[in-house]
């Protein structure tokens, strides 16, 4: 399990950094609309969703109905969905792990998942579970501070946020220097600029996840068949 762990830590350091510093910018915003640590623990705990916690900061102690926030919440994290649908059959095999990897299943957990090469002496489903486990440590930690400094010392948060677009880049980076068949990877950013131009940056995200995996699709026995000439 010590193995385990220190390779799914080395794995998931880049969403370490990202995670703890906006994760630290959602407890100095929560902290600055009147919510302490404590909020700042059990919401990262038990909602932990990104960027809608930010949102969620907005809804707190105003007037907007409990459907209303429901349909923002699935509206925000509808990309989700795709997320699961392609982990659904090695989290099913996790056993008592399996709902809490279905709860922890956030952008870059899913990035680590789908980019990481297991070794032949690990298991897939511990190293899986470590990495779900971490990441959300990291957001938590993060948090808890954000929450602890707020109360303490007065921050300016302007621009922190852009850790997450950093991490993006990070990952993406990584992935593409791992992997020989970079088709995917551009279907992906040609599918993303067309979305953002046609639908604008608040409702881009559904319509290039849908278009992206209808072409991934399409051209699949050509992706298959350039992966297999390159083993």
């Amino acid at each position: 399990m010590t193995k385990t762990l220190r390779f799914a830590f080395i794995k998931t350091i880049p969403v370490l950094f990202g995670y703890l510093f906006l994760g630290i910018a959602f407890g100095l915003l929560l902290q600055r609309a009147g919510y302490n640590f404590i909020w700042a623990f059990f919401i990262s705990t038990f909602v932990f969703a990104g960027s809608m916690q930010f949102v969620l900061i907005s809804f707190l102690g105003s007037s907007m109905s409990f459907v209303s926030i429901i349909l923002m919440t699935l509206s925000i994290n509808s990309r989700h969905i795709f997320y699961g649908l392609s982990f659904i059959e090695k989290f099913k095999h996790m056993g008592k792990a399996y709902p809490y990897m279905i709860f922890s299943l956030t952008d870059e957990t899913y990035s680590l998942l789908c980019g990481t090469q297991i070794p032949e002496d690990l298991q897939e489903d511990k190293v899986f579970f470590a990495i779900a486990s971490l990441n959300q440590s990291y957001w938590v930690i993060g948090s808890v501070l954000g929450g602890l400094l707020g109360e303490m010392i007065f921050f300016n948060t302007t621009g922190i946020d852009f850790a997450m677009t950093a991490l993006f880049v990070v990952i993406f980076i990584e992935q593409w220097l791992a992997s020989k068949i970079h088709i995917p990877a551009l279907i992906g950013v040609f599918c993303g600029v067309i979305s953002l131009i046609v639908f604008g940056p608040n409702r881009f995200i559904l319509p290039a996840l849908i278009s992206t995996i209808g072409l991934i699709i399409l051209f699949r026995k050509n992706i298959q068949s350039r992966e297999e000439a390159q083993i």
